[in-house]
């Protein structure tokens, strides 16, 4: 069994939700970087989501814009994400670990060549969050081939028709944005949650993250209750960047905390 599929099975099992820690690759320096890694499982992340720096990361609100920034400054590239993975592999080959980025980087590195490299240094999946699911089958076809899911995304307003070609596509983890607006805005309301995770379990059994506005511990809770990971990055970049990567860690143990007391 895959690293992703053996802990979203893991979680099935504990009947609770676990959290996915974003944080962008190389922010604020590749040491720095890789130091939150190696203590992000002990800290409760169940699943790491990286990010792959990018000069135009139009998804992403002010603070994570900010974090590419720093990284690209810095010196990440996408050669040395995978550097990064590969070095945290050097000692934990249990935690998944899943890339998030924008698809031009990956265009002028070669998709194919990228998916490959990837694959050897330990990622288990993608979220492209620009690759729109009529150009995404020849992707998800080379990432399939390799061990890779490539993970499609939804929001609330996508349409019925367009959320079932999506969901044909899924693999590994369905990426559900929970608002309409960049990274880090407001939550919209628990119910409205709930009736959009529901109406995609209703048509896949593919297991879903849930992302885009988790702030605090009480709600990552809240989310948990109906999803099967919860997404948390703007906060977690927030704190890295005010408090250093032991304010990072202690972060993300609270928000962990939260879901392994279990859905309640």
């Amino acid at each position: 069994m895959k690293r992703l599929a053996h802990r979203l099975h893991t979680l099935r099992e504990a009947d609770r939700a676990g959290l996915a820690a974003y944080f962008t690759a190389g922010d604020p320096g590749y040491e720095d970087s890789l130091r939150l890694l190696r203590g992000l499982p002990q800290a409760g992340a169940d699943v790491i989501e990286l990010g792959m720096p990018f000069s135009d990361p139009i998804a992403d609100g002010p603070v994570l814009q900010l974090a590419n920034e720093r990284a690209r400054r810095a010196g990440q590239t996408l050669a040395r994400t995978l550097e990064l993975v590969a070095d945290f592999r050097q000692q934990d080959n249990a935690t998944p670990v899943v890339l998030m980025g924008y698809l031009n980087p990956l265009l002028r590195y070669g998709v194919a060549r990228y998916l490959a490299d990837a694959a050897r240094a330990g990622v288990d999946g993608f979220i492209l969050v620009d690759l729109a699911p009529e150009h995404a089958s020849e992707i998800g076809q080379q990432a399939q081939q390799l061990g890779l899911d490539l993970i499609r995304m939804t929001a609330s307003t996508t349409p019925d028709a367009r959320l079932d070609r999506i969901l044909a596509q899924a693999s590994g983890l369905i990426y559900h944005v929970m608002l309409a607006g960049t990274t880090g805005s407001a939550l919209p309301e628990n119910t409205d949650i709930a009736a959009a995770l529901q109406a995609i379990r209703n048509r896949s059994a593919v297991p879903i993250a849930a992302g885009f506005g988790v702030r605090t511990p009480e709600q990552a809770a809240l989310v948990g209750r109906h999803a099967d990971l919860v997404a948390v990055g703007t906060r977690l970049v927030e704190v890295l960047q005010s408090e250093g990567v032991a304010g990072a860690l202690a972060e993300t143990a609270r928000l962990a905390a939260a879901l392994r007391a279990g859905r309640g």
